[in-house]
């Protein structure tokens, strides 16, 4: 553990320290909460219970852990099913509460550790804790996502979702009904202003561009197919919120608390549906699909119910 020294930002006036810690630290809420416990974030040498609430110009002490070299350790995963495999890629079903590959802050489970714990070799291409990514999912976020096994593949991969030539297909439960039913949404994304958790549409974002169909309508909300052109972080949760209909349990972008409680979800209702590529080696196409796991299907009938 090493003694750090932190003073509270303005933007973080009257934030449970849990929270303003997690920001300011990159550790989890969760993890932060632990260390209030055990006396280790202090104010005027006082300890802080996780639920005191912190000022602008505090200056809190913080016992942090020594950091940790990150990268995959094996930790099998419970749920997650290979969906194909060859010498060159590997394609998973991922499900919720499952990170892409381990970061600062999280300390859950990750997908290359399954891998790990399966025995499945990964490419040695980009930075150590995420070799072999060629594209992410969120944390809260299931369904199809594709790993490169092979240099070549790597290489080739990350090529085709920078060019936009990979079919990426989501299903997404929003709140309302989308107006028109088919649509596209061109609107820049980048980094929330005053909170670096969140995207936001910000004038001077990267361009992200959204298409959508909805599927099924139902009272209060309804079911969309979307095709993402672009692939920004959390950019169908932050399309979708902008124009008035956010994830249905999607508390980071404004859903109703009301509808997730009706619903049981503890995420967003977000899926990878399917995910269609030319093989990076052979250039035989290839479509992957998921279908939706338990809780997701339980908030479809939940909401189906008159």
């Amino acid at each position: 553990m090493s003694l750090r020294l932190l003073p509270v930002p303005d933007g973080f006036d009257g934030e449970r320290v849990d929270a303003a810690l997690a920001r300011m630290t990159g550790l989890s809420r969760s993890r932060i909460g632990d260390l209030c416990e055990s006396g280790d974030v202090r104010r005027n040498g006082e300890g802080l219970p996780k639920s005191a609430r912190v000022q602008a110009g505090d200056l809190l002490e913080v016992d942090l852990p020594d950091p940790r070299p990150i990268e995959p350790v094996p930790t099998p995963v419970e749920g997650m099913e290979l969906l194909y495999e060859d010498e060159d890629i590997v394609v998973v079903d991922k499900p919720a509460g499952v990170a892409a590959h381990p970061s600062m802050g999280w300390d859950g489970p990750d997908v290359l550790g399954a891998l790990k714990a399966m025995h499945v070799r990964v490419a040695t291409s980009g930075a150590a804790e995420r070799q072999g990514i060629v594209s992410r999912l969120d944390v809260g976020t299931s369904g199809v996502m594709i790993v490169a096994k092979g240099e070549r593949a790597y290489s080739v991969l990350k090529r085709a979702f920078r060019e936009h030539t990979v079919n990426k297909v989501y299903h997404a439960l929003v709140q309302g009904h989308l107006d028109p039913s088919s649509g596209t949404i061109d609107a820049p994304i980048g980094r929330h202003p005053s909170r670096e958790w969140k995207m936001a549409i910000i004038e001077g974002g990267r361009e992200s561009i959204t298409h959508y169909d909805v599927i099924e309508v139902m009272p209060g909300a309804c079911l969309a197919e979307i095709h993402l052109e672009t692939g920004r972080t959390h950019q169908i949760r932050v399309h979708m919120a902008a124009v008035g209909h956010p994830c249905v349990g999607d508390a980071t972008y404004g859903a109703d608390p009301a509808m997730t409680a009706r619903t049981g979800l503890i995420r967003q209702w977000l899926h990878a549906r399917e995910l269609g590529i030319a093989h990076p080696i052979t250039g035989e196409h290839l479509v992957f699909t998921s279908d939706y796991p338990d809780d997701l299907v339980h908030a479809l009938d939940a909401l189906r119910l008159p």
